[in-house]
């Protein structure tokens, strides 16, 4: 009984100088560069919210954020690389809405993003929003857009097969029982460039990347699919007011850790994305790109991805979508 005892005791003052070693770890972190695997090419939509958000970092911090873009089949490289990576708490990961799609898209992936990440926080959201060539496409209300598809052919660009835009014109075809064609391309950039010169009718864009476009009168904007009418374009309506129930599509993104990553290093980036958020040029930045300051955090985060897992899972396979 006495030797239990002592055991007890050591496991305990072990187990409370570990703690004691991660507090003291987590009031000195980051003590160097902290990597930030982004798991698309440069440039991208997820570019304008990672390297913003490394350079407001490194002024509250007074440590650098390197961005680390590794690109490749639909975000899947590098969400593998950075479930591999050390977990001393200077790698992180910029995971997407893609990354809730992929499981359905590529049934062999080498890691889980549910089990081999630790969720810290969302960095922003994004709403898509349904915008059409304004010539080729007549309609300017959802009644009328979803009459015309109906009776004309029509094909939808998207920044590639399994990207959000891709799967949020298959929701929006569901739905609406249209057959707009899905036109890949390399990027929504490109896709964007063919629907303003009339190559294509429709793209299911993000917000941000489409709301210029759509004030100089390039793009005519049909509705925003986000739960209420987005500040950044007030005038445009949403789908739901429209009448399209249930078509709520955002390009999100957010910070996850590699499994196993110290919890109080997870809670010191958490206090330092709150304390970035609460800065005016932040709240500036994301509102031009498309995003509110998001409030999702840890726990919100990994019931909000089971949901999104389980919706797109089903969108998936009521479309029949598969890659080429």
């Amino acid at each position: 009984m006495i030797k239990f005892k002592r055991r007890l005791f050591a496991g305990a003052m072990l187990a409370g100088l570990t703690a004691l070693s991660l507090s003291a770890h987590a009031q000195t972190w980051p003590d160097k560069p902290i990597n930030l695997i982004v798991p698309f090419a440069a440039g991208g939509g997820t570019d304008a919210f990672a390297r913003p958000f490394a350079n407001f970092f490194e002024q509250k911090v007074g440590q650098r954020i390197v961005i680390d873009n590794r690109a490749g089949a639909g975000g899947t490289v590098g969400a593998s690389a950075a479930a591999k990576a050390p977990n001393d708490g200077y790698t992180f990961f910029v995971g997407a809405a893609h990354h809730a799609i992929a499981p359905s898209l590529y049934p062999k992936l080498d890691y889980s993003i549910e089990t081999d990440f630790e969720p810290v926080g969302v960095l922003s959201v994004v709403p898509q929003i349904i915008v059409v060539h304004p010539t080729k496409v007549k309609a300017k209300t959802m009644a009328e857009f979803i009459a015309e598809a109906k009776a004309t052919r029509m094909n939808f660009g998207s920044a590639g097969h399994g990207t959000t835009h891709h799967l949020a014109g298959e929701l929006f075809n569901l739905l609406a029982k249209t057959e707009i064609t899905h036109v890949p391309y390399r990027g929504a950039g490109p896709a964007l460039a063919d629907l303003i010169t009339g190559q294509i009718e429709v793209v299911f864009d993000g917000l941000g990347s489409s709301a210029e476009r759509i004030k100089e009168g390039q793009l005519r904007a049909i509705a925003v699919a986000d739960a209420k009418r987005v500040a950044l374009l007030p005038d445009v309506p949403t789908a739901i007011e429209s009448g399209l129930k249930d078509y709520e599509v955002s390009t999100w993104y957010a910070i996850f850790a590699p499994k196993g990553t110290p919890q109080p290093v997870i809670e010191r980036m958490r206090e330092i994305m709150r304390d970035i958020f609460k800065d005016p040029a932040v709240k500036d930045s994301w509102a031009r790109n498309g995003s509110a300051i998001p409030d999702m955090w840890g726990n919100d985060l990994r019931t909000f991805l089971r949901s999104e897992l389980v919706r797109w899972d089903k969108v998936v396979k009521d479309a029949k979508v598969k890659l080429e």
